[in-house]
């Protein structure tokens, strides 16, 4: 089907649909649509915006092929591969135009491959959400906590993820332009994202966090009967969470971490060496401020300009 022909209305209610949507030759937006008997909230989620961030689509296929329409009022529409060419080739990036798909919403349907999927897939699977949650990870280079993020200056995005259950909750004062969130943010739509440890795998508890966190949202929505299921007593951090304005590379090299995530570190504090193939040092990376790790670049082999380090704010919350 081609992409602008879909219309979720015309799928029947009480089913579930396998959607293939056309974007470029050769390129189709895989589409899952749950649709409750009765009328309600539309809850979109995504995966697969990084080719290399497997948890959110494992979790996506699973949780279609458990919910049962008829319990449901409203509707479930969601992406597990927004990025198809990403996925096969093992990347954060499309191998098609070198582009990352998370910075170039609203896209552009006239422009490369990478600007056709998001305005395709923001103009069709985006708009009509009444909460979109866009699911991510560290992929095989980086490491993250295990999280769910908002928008802390919009009450139903804090909602949201306090009810998503989360061990990390991690609250944005703004977000960069380009994202899936900002789209939806532009749209008026509350957003969430998760992250979770990444390294090329689906770790069992990362996978049980985000598919329990939809079914909370979806119950949260009323598109579920039932209450969320409660989680742990979250860690609270605060902070713009942009990893392109992380500690970066300015050269290549092989890196050497002196912190895990979520470490907690002082102003100064050595984060990191890159050292060449020889071992001589070529950078050092130090904490600009006290704060805490949220993003590290686990991968040894380091590219010139890739973010190496990300801190967070420990958010006041925590000592209530």
């Amino acid at each position: 089907m081609k992409w602008s022909d879909f219309d979720l209305a015309s799928i029947p209610r009480g089913s579930k649909t396998r959607l293939s949507l056309d974007v470029a030759t050769d390129c189709s937006l895989p589409v899952l649509a749950v649709r409750g008997r009765h009328e309600g909230r539309r809850l979109v989620v995504s995966a697969g915006v990084h080719g290399d961030e497997y948890e959110g689509m494992r979790a996506i296929h699973e949780l279609f092929d458990a919910l049962d329409p008829a319990e449901m009022s409203g509707d479930l529409l969601a992406v597990p591969f927004a990025n198809p060419p990403a996925f096969w080739n093992g990347t954060n990036t499309s191998p098609s135009d070198g582009k990352n798909l998370a910075r170039v919403f609203p896209g552009d349907p006239a422009g490369t491959l990478t600007p056709q999927l998001a305005h395709a897939f923001g103009q069709k699977i985006i708009r009509g959400a009444d909460l979109y949650v866009d699911l991510h990870s560290g992929g095989t280079s980086y490491s993250m906590p295990s999280m769910v993020g908002y928008c802390s200056t919009d009450e139903r995005s804090r909602c949201a993820a306090e009810v998503f259950g989360a061990p990390v909750i991690w609250s944005h004062p703004t977000v960069a332009a380009g994202r899936t969130v900002s789209f939806a943010q532009d749209q008026g739509i509350p957003w969430l994202y998760t992250e979770a440890r990444g390294a090329g795998r689906i770790y069992p508890d990362d996978l049980r966090m985000k598919k329990q966190g939809i079914v909370n949202l979806l119950r949260h929505l009323a598109v579920l009967p039932g209450a969320p299921e409660p989680g742990p007593k979250p860690l609270r951090l605060h902070g713009a969470g942009d990893t392109d304005q992380g500690l970066a590379s300015t050269r290549a090299g092989f890196l050497h971490n002196h912190v895990q995530i979520l470490e907690m570190v002082t102003k100064g504090q050595l984060l990191g060496r890159l050292v060449n193939l020889s071992g001589e040092l070529l950078e050092e990376y130090r904490a600009p401020s006290h704060g805490v790790v949220g993003l590290v670049h686990e991968l040894p082999l380091v590219h010139a300009g890739e973010p190496l380090f990300l801190l967070a704010a420990e958010d006041s919350a925590n000592g209530v």
